[in-house]
């Protein structure tokens, strides 16, 4: 199949047709509209999301390693098990996005929107989450050990059983936040 082009991408998403499993790596799809596109399982490698609207797309299973999504809206979108290694979600809106299971190991989240996002079982180590809203987030059983949470506001979010060893929250808001009973040890 050859590549597809960002007008190519446009139109099948237009019309609701599948990209499943299709390689888009490298594609520029910067400021387009990909509004429920379903991109489970393809090859976004290195791909040029920024400003690009995927709120409610499928993005499951998909290869995002070293894609910049810098201000992409992904609200509701469903990026469980997706490679994010190496991609850039600063300021990026995950309101409402699934990201369970997901590794976002070292990535940057600053000024990201979380806000009742699904992180459940999600390796954060390390991740760079300064200025992040996270309210209402699922965080249960999460790894944070490292992370950066300066300022971020994690208002009844639910850390349960969450790993928070050596993770930076100074001046985080925990407001009504589930916290696990080991945090008080480590917590500012």
């Amino acid at each position: 199949m050859k590549l597809l082009t960002r007008e190519n991408v446009v139109e099948k998403v237009k019309k609701g047709e599948s990209l499943s499993g299709v390689n888009l790596s490298q594609v520029d799809l910067s400021y387009s509209n990909l509004k429920a596109g379903d991109f489970s399982g393809a090859d976004l490698s290195g791909s040029h999301l920024q400003n690009a609207n995927l709120e409610k797309a499928n993005l499951k299973g998909a290869n995002l390693e070293n894609a910049f999504l810098f201000g992409a809206n992904l609200k509701e979108a469903n990026l469980e098990g997706s490679n994010l290694k190496n991609a850039n979600l600063q300021d990026t809106n995950l309101e409402k996005a699934n990201l369970k299971g997901t590794d976002l190991s070292n990535l940057s989240l600053f000024g990201a929107q979380l806000d009742g996002a699904n992180l459940e079982n999600a390796v954060l180590h390390g991740t760079k989450l300064k200025r992040a809203s996270m309210i209402g987030t699922n965080l249960k059983n999460a790894d944070l050990s490292g992370a950066h949470l300066q300022r971020a506001v994690l208002k009844d979010a639910d850390l349960t059983n969450t790993n928070l060893e050596g993770a930076n929250l100074s001046h985080a808001e925990l407001t009504g936040a589930k916290l696990p009973p080991e945090s008080t040890k480590i917590l500012p």
